[in-house]
C-alpha cells in the first residue's frame, strides 16, 4: 500500500470519528465554561442519536440527501430541550452536578430505548438509507499530494466540525457574550454585581452543550452505525468529555483532544487494512481509545484547571 494511500485512509477515518467527538466536547466547553459540571454528554449523543436516526427514517423520502443534514439539526433541537432538566436541577434546584448528570444518562438511554421498541416492536431502529457519506471535495482534492491525503475521501462535516471549533474559540474569548459566560464560570459574584444574570448564562451554557451533544450523537450514528440501538452510543460522550479536560476546557484543546481519540477510534475502524496493523488482536484495536482516553486523562488531568467556580452551585449574596 502506497505511503499517500496510507495516510488517506487513516486520517479521513480519524477526522470522521473524531467529528461526533469535536462538537460534544466544544458543548461540554460552553456547559462547563459557566459553572455547570456536565456529565450528560453521552446521554445528550443518545438523545441526539436517536432523534435523528428517527427523523432520517421517517423523512428520507422527502427530503432525500439533504436528510442527514437535517435529522442533525432536529438532533440539536432535541438535545437542547433535553439538556434543559439538567439545567433545572443542577442550577435551579441546585442539585449536585454529577449526580444530576449521570441521571442524564440514565434517563436518556431508558427512554430512547423504551420509545424504540414501542415504535419498532423491537430493540433497534430500521437501517437509514440516506447516511453522511464520504466524498472527494471538488478542487482540493486535486492538489497533488495533499489533495489524496487530507480531501479525499472524506465527509463534509468533519471540516466543518473542525471549523466550528474555531468559531466557539472566538464566541468565548473574543466576544462580550464569551467573556460573560467565562465570568460566571470563574467568578459568578463578581459578575453577578456587574449586573450579568449569573441563572441566565448557565442555562445558556447548558442549552448549548445539549444543542451540540444532539448534533455530535446525530453525526456518529449516521456516520457509522445507521441505525439506533442501546449499543449505537457506547462511551463516545464520556470520550468527548475527556477532550474537553484533555483539551484544559479551551475549544482548541478539545478539538485536539477529541481528534487525539477520534485517531484511536479509527484503528477499530480500519486497522484490518493497515499493513502493520492487520496481525494485531481485533480486541486490541478495540479497547485502544478506551485505554488512551485513560493514559491521556492520567497524565494530563493532574496539571489541567477546571473553571473556578465549575461544580458549584451560586446563591445570590453568598461567597
Amino acid at each position: 500500500m502506497e505511503i499517500t494511500t496510507l495516510l488517506s485512509l487513516i486520517i479521513s477515518s480519524s477526522i470522521l470519528a473524531a467529528a461526533p467527538l469535536i462538537l460534544t466536547a466544544l458543548g461540554g466547553v460552553f456547559s462547563e465554561r459557566s459553572g455547570v459540571v456536565n456529565i450528560g454528554l453521552e446521554g445528550l449523543m443518545v438523545i441526539g442519536a436517536f432523534s435523528g436516526i428517527l427523523f432520517n427514517y421517517y423523512t428520507a423520502d422527502i427530503f432525500g440527501a439533504a436528510t442527514p443534514w437535517l435529522a442533525i439539526v432536529v438532533a440539536m433541537l432535541f438535545g437542547g430541550i433535553f439538556s434543559l432538566l439538567h439545567a433545572v436541577a443542577s442550577i435551579t434546584f441546585r442539585a449536585d452536578q454529577v449526580v444530576s448528570g449521570v441521571a442524564i444518562n440514565f434517563l436518556a438511554l431508558g427512554l430512547s430505548i423504551f420509545l424504540v421498541k414501542k415504535i419498532f416492536g423491537k430493540g433497534q431502529t430500521e437501517m437509514i438509507v440516506e447516511n453522511i457519506r464520504k466524498v472527494d471535495i471538488p478542487l482540493l482534492s486535486d492538489i497533488p499530494i495533499i489533495g489524496k491525503i487530507f480531501f479525499t475521501n472524506v465527509s463534509y462535516v468533519a471540516y466543518v466540525t473542525i471549523l466550528l471549533s474555531f468559531v466557539v474559540w472566538y464566541v468565548i474569548y473574543k466576544t462580550p457574550f464569551g467573556l460573560r459566560i467565562r465570568t460566571v464560570g470563574e467568578h459568578p459574584m463578581a459578575a453577578d454585581t456587574m449586573g450579568i444574570s449569573v441563572t441566565r448564562l448557565r442555562y445558556i451554557g447548558v442549552f448549548l452543550s445539549g444543542v451540540l451533544g444532539g448534533a455530535g450523537g446525530a453525526v456518529y450514528a449516521q456516520s457509522f452505525t445507521g441505525n439506533f440501538s442501546h449499543t449505537t452510543i457506547t462511551g463516545q460522550g464520556f470520550m468527548a468529555l475527556a477532550a474537553m479536560i484533555f483539551g484544559k476546557w479551551h475549544p482548541l484543546g478539545a478539538m485536539g483532544g477529541a481528534l487525539f481519540f477520534g485517531f484511536a477510534q479509527s484503528l477499530s475502524i480500519v486497522g484490518s487494512r493497515i499493513p502493520i496493523l492487520q496481525n494485531v488482536p481485533s480486541v486490541f484495536l478495540f479497547i485502544a481509545p478506551y485505554v488512551l482516553t485513560i493514559l491521556a486523562l492520567a497524565g494530563f488531568i493532574g496539571r489541567a484547571d477546571a473553571p473556578k467556580a465549575s461544580g458549584t452551585p451560586y446563591i445570590k449574596g453568598k461567597r
